[in-house]
């Protein structure tokens, strides 16, 4: 609630030099929450994989078919059977059904698929999905050609996996399961640190024990969606008990069975702080089981952070050693605010009973929340954007970008909730030094002994009903209080915003950062871009060796860039005239890959004039270009010359 503010006293007793002192540290700490989460966030740290490249690349053109393809990511990933498909035109797979095979050197991640041997000329299809170290799935499609292009039934697939019906249940365990994880680590908190007189309160206990049931639930759900949610894509999966043991044996399925048995140990924390602690009298003891039930409530909520830690974006990408431990924190500091936001506003509502003090001690809580965040934005930030282009290019950036608006909306109610806490703690102040004498009658009205002579039932039932009428009467006057109501809006109006906010971390978290998509995007360009090298113009002399042999070959290449081209070819005679010749006919190689010679027939267009329409340069390079006349049955010559296209 009042994260910018640090402990207050009344309003009244603040001296005019502390005002202007106070207002500026505000506002210092309001401008560095919004520039720490606006580079950072509260996401956490890395990326998606991507591929990167392959070969062959994405539309090119090979002379014979290659015996495998490969694939290269930016992180590493996991496949298995099936997670690459080559397809031939006619939709048979054209790969052996082998698991893709690992072809990692140093740090580049490749895998290959092998193939059948004299695949036919045509296009084909190379369908590909994997997971991510971030516990993420990803796929893709892309094709290339033998011989030449053709048509093709197989249609490229556009859905990306983890999306569809299975996606959505997915997605929405996974908000669950983080709002789970505030109102147990966060409502305890509140309790333990702010009001320990609220572990007897019921609205209280069934706020952290939903928060428990809620994340319990969420987790075995995920548990029992990770398989096809990484797979198949069919809600009929879930009972696939192979694909479920072989979910156990991930590192994400092995972090969500770790969070079930921390979930457990968590039960045991959950009935002793509402049972053996909230029945304590003895002061003594009550601070020890306080210790405690501290130090083992946040030894369970940091292990239970750590199963996201360790399995999703934080366990990959540069420098996880760090990154880890700082996302941990950065949970902690987000269940403690929110969750104790969540807390108070029960308490308000339901609890009228709750002490100022309570309230001020959190405030001083959520300050410190603040700064935690704020430190841990601040590095994730320079793991997940990279560059302000980032920030504004991307979707992650500018998902970030309203979660910075919402951050902003957040600390802006919160200081408005700050006003009217000081107000209630001033009038607090004002009734116990003035009203004692009035509290001391109205306890002594409601603790009256209430008496029927021979008839103890009614005496009971009569008791009943007049504690019942003045616990009424307490909360009526409570509720009347324009501060505390004030305050209950204010706190009801964050929690609303705090609720939109976690729905975009939780879109940020399955968001590829900005950092590795404009990576991806990088690497892509410069291993398959097209230049704007301009059109190609050749002119070359040639003889056959027979009557009439000796001409000129004009070539004209346009654009003259990978891709699809236009080519043109002309004859002309010794005197430059036009020439018609039986037979012409190109080829191109590029010797440096391999690739080649790719053939090329053209048409006659009109006397001594040739064409042909999209030639295909499937990469850049020194291309050698072979033409080939023919100006008898027996008389023909080859002529080359290497150009460099793209």
């Amino acid at each position: 609630m009042t994260a910018t503010a640090p402990p207050f006293g009344p309003t009244p007793s603040m001296s005019p030099m502390r005002r202007p002192l106070a207002a500026a540290a505000l506002l210092a700490v309001f401008v560095g929450t919004v520039f720490g989460l606006l580079l950072g966030g509260a996401g956490p740290a890395s990326a998606h994989a991507a591929l990167t490249g392959s070969d062959p690349q994405d539309g090119a053109v090979v002379a014979t078919a290659p015996k495998e393809v490969t694939l290269t990511f930016s992180e590493q990933v996991a496949m298995g059977d099936g997670s690459v498909r080559v397809l031939d035109p006619s939709g048979k797979r054209a790969d052996t059904g082998a698991e893709p095979r690992d072809l990692h050197t140093g740090s580049t991640v490749k895998y290959g698929v092998p193939l059948h041997a004299g695949l036919p000329d045509g296009t084909y299809t190379v369908a590909w999905q994997a997971v991510s170290a971030d516990s993420h799935p990803v796929s893709g499609a892309f094709t290339f050609s033998i011989g030449a292009p053709s048509k093709t039934t197989v249609a490229v697939p556009t859905d990306q996996a983890g999306g569809g019906l299975v996606g959505t249940l997915y997605g929405i365990a996974r908000y669950a399961a983080y709002a789970g994880f505030i109102l147990l680590a966060g409502g305890a908190a509140f309790v333990l640190a702010c009001w320990q007189r609220g572990a007897s309160a019921r609205p209280l206990q069934h706020l952290v024990v939903r928060g428990w049931m809620t994340l319990t639930t969420a987790t075995l759900v995920m548990l029992l969606l990770r398989n096809p949610y990484t797979g198949s894509g069919k809600l009929a999966d879930i009972f696939d008990l192979d694909g479920l043991k072989a979910v156990l044996d991930t590192k994400p399925g092995a972090a969500l069975v770790s969070r079930l048995l921390l979930l457990g140990a968590s039960a045991l924390f959950i009935a002793v702080l509402f049972g053996a602690y909230a029945k304590r009298e003895d002061e003594r003891e009550k601070k020890d089981l306080t210790f405690g039930l501290a130090i083992g409530g946040a030894v369970i909520a940091a292990g239970i952070a750590g199963t996201w830690a360790l399995a999703e974006h934080a366990s990959t990408g540069i420098q996880p050693g760090i990154a880890m431990p700082v996302d941990v924190l950065h949970l902690l500091a987000v269940a403690t605010w929110l969750g104790g936001l969540a807390a108070l506003l029960v308490a308000l509502y339901r609890t009228p009973d709750i002490e100022v003090t309570a309230v001020h001690r959190f405030s001083r809580i959520a300050f410190g929340s603040v700064l935690v965040l704020t430190a841990t934005g601040l590095y994730q930030s320079w793991r997940q954007v990279g560059s302000w282009s980032a920030l504004t290019g991307t979707r992650y950036g500018q998902l970030l970008l309203v979660k910075v608006g919402l951050v902003a909306l957040l600390v802006g109610v919160a200081w408005i909730s700050r006003r009217w806490t000081a107000r209630l703690a001033a009038d607090t102040t004002e009734a116990q030094g003035a009203g004692a004498g009035t509290a001391d009658a109205t306890t002594a009205v409601e603790t009256e002994p209430v008496t029927v002579p021979g008839n103890p039932a009614r005496a009971a039932q009569l008791a009943r009903q007049k504690a019942a009428v003045a616990t009424a009467t307490k909360k009526r006057i409570r509720d009347a209080d324009p501060d505390r109501s004030g305050l209950r809006r204010s706190v009801l109006a964050e929690v609303g915003v705090a609720v939109v906010l976690l729905a975009v971390t939780t879109v940020l978290t399955s968001t590829e950062p900005g950092r590795t998509e404009e990576e991806a995007a990088r690497t892509s360009t410069a291993a398959s871009a097209p230049t704007t090298a301009g059109p190609i113009a050749v002119s070359l002399p040639f003889d056959t060796g027979g009557r009439n042999g000796k001409g000129t070959v004009r070539m004209d290449i346009d654009p003259g860039r990978t891709g699809a081209n236009g080519l043109h070819i002309w004859i002309d005679g010794p005197d430059g005239q036009p020439r018609d010749v039986p037979e012409v006919k190109l080829a191109f190689t590029l010797a440096s890959k391999d690739i080649g010679p790719l053939p090329v027939v053209p048409d006659r267009l009109t006397e001594g004039h040739w064409t042909a329409s999209g030639v295909q340069i499937p990469m850049a390079g020194n291309w050698k270009m072979a033409v080939t006349v023919r100006t008898s049955d027996i008389d023909q010559t080859t002529i080359a010359k290497n150009v460099k296209i793209g």
